[in-house]
């Protein structure tokens, strides 16, 4: 069941990507945590972003606290390949190497300080600065002027390692796992071990993909566990069940794997489905105080691809010339390809619609730099040569 969800969602995100020619980015839970600070402090996403990262980091978050990082055995594309890598290099035969468990807590703090590399810069910079940098994004991309040598070098350096060592992105490295294991550490289901029936073979710990001494504890609360159930299916005692998966509450009684499975693909469903019922937009401007009444407009508007293109129509609409929108300005934008939904809510006692209209499609006089600032969108269903409304 695991290796069938995660062909599945590897397939997904190949047709996506390749086949469809989507953008993989919009869609990573990652990009909800790289975007979150822009978003709430200035009300705008890093280009490349869109709101649905933040749904897909909401049911990725939830599957975390119920499966712990579930996610990451089971839907993670990165992950998927470098098992798979890894299982491939034992079948030829190549050697496998286990790090100490010293070596192995002290590498796992790598990735809190990426972690926090990534983000600083990010916030800073307001551009996608591990893009340059990400192993997952050479791998599934479609290979574009934005990929640099150096998310090649490490994608190579994922590939090389896995084939040695098992998932060693994931373990020391993955910025994502950092943020997941905080969640992951509270979960509700767990392994429980029964010491009474346990033979203390250490099956289960050689099976572990990820180094925990299950045959150490009574209940693995750590917070790595990436739900995959290899000690359990290794157990030689497994029909007396001295391992179960389930609550720390529920006694002896088991849940099926296949509830790791589903809550996969509830919570991926859920937010996915979320994104597309309540989109938020990924641009939010605001001039002056509501006032008790408000009208709003709704619009599509062409050239509107971006978080820059989003500013310059906020700057066409903030304009201090004859074209001026009076009073209460807000400013939501969807943008993307093609024609771009735009809400712009104002005062309707100071401002009307042909008023934002003209503010958007009309050319523009900067007195402060003495030139013409021609407006390159287009809004439809309005002719700017039909009618010139001065406010």
């Amino acid at each position: 069941m695991r290796r069938t969800i995660q062909f599945g969602f590897l397939l997904i995100v190949l047709v996506g990507v390749f086949a469809i020619g989507g953008n993989c980015e919009r869609w990573c839970p990652f990009g909800g945590v790289e975007a979150l600070y822009s978003y709430l402090h200035e009300g705008n996403l890093v280009c490349s972003l869109g709101t649905a990262n933040f749904f897909i980091l909401g049911g990725v978050l939830g599957m975390t606290l119920l499966m712990r990082r579930a996610f990451c055995g089971y839907a993670c594309p990165i992950g998927t390949i470098s098992e798979w890598l890894h299982a491939l290099a034992r079948r030829l035969r190549l050697p496998a190497y286990r790090v100490s468990p010293w070596l192995d807590r002290h590498l796992a703090w790598l990735k809190y300080g990426l972690l926090a590399v990534i983000l600083w810069f990010t916030w800073q910079t307001g551009e996608l600065v591990f893009r340059g940098f990400d192993p997952c994004y050479a791998l599934i991309s479609r290979h574009g002027e934005d990929i640099t040598v150096w998310a090649y070098v490490a994608a190579g350096a994922v590939v090389v390692g896995s084939l040695f060592l098992m998932l060693p992105f994931c373990r020391w490295f993955c910025p994502l796992a950092a943020v997941l294991n905080p969640f992951s550490r509270f979960a509700v289901a767990r392994i429980r071990r029964n010491a009474a029936i346990c033979r203390d073979c250490g099956a289960c710990e050689k099976r572990c993909p990820v180094d925990i001494p299950v045959a150490q504890v009574v209940q693995v609360t750590h917070a790595r566990c990436i739900a995959c159930l290899q000690c359990v299916e290794s157990c030689p005692g497994h029909r007396a069940r001295p391992l179960t998966w389930g609550s720390p509450w529920g006694g002896r009684t088991a849940w099926p794997p296949i509830t790791i499975s589903l809550t996969v693909l509830l919570c991926t469903s859920v937010a996915v489905a979320a994104s597309y019922l309540y989109p938020l937009p990924s641009f939010v401007k605001t001039r002056g105080t509501a006032p008790g009444q408000t009208a709003e407009l709704s619009l599509r508007t062409s050239n509107l691809g971006c978080r820059g293109n989003a500013n310059l129509l906020y700057y066409f609409l903030d304009r201090d010339d004859m074209f001026a929108v009076p009073g209460y300005l807000k400013v939501e934008a969807w943008p993307g390809p093609g024609a771009a939904q735009v809400r712009v809510t104002y005062d309707p006692a100071q401002a009307g619609e042909t008023f934002i209209q003209q503010a958007i499609t009309e050319p523009y006089y900067e007195i402060a730099g003495e030139q013409w600032r021609m407006s390159p969108f287009a809004v439809e269903g309005y002719d700017p040569l039909a009618e010139i409304l001065v406010p």
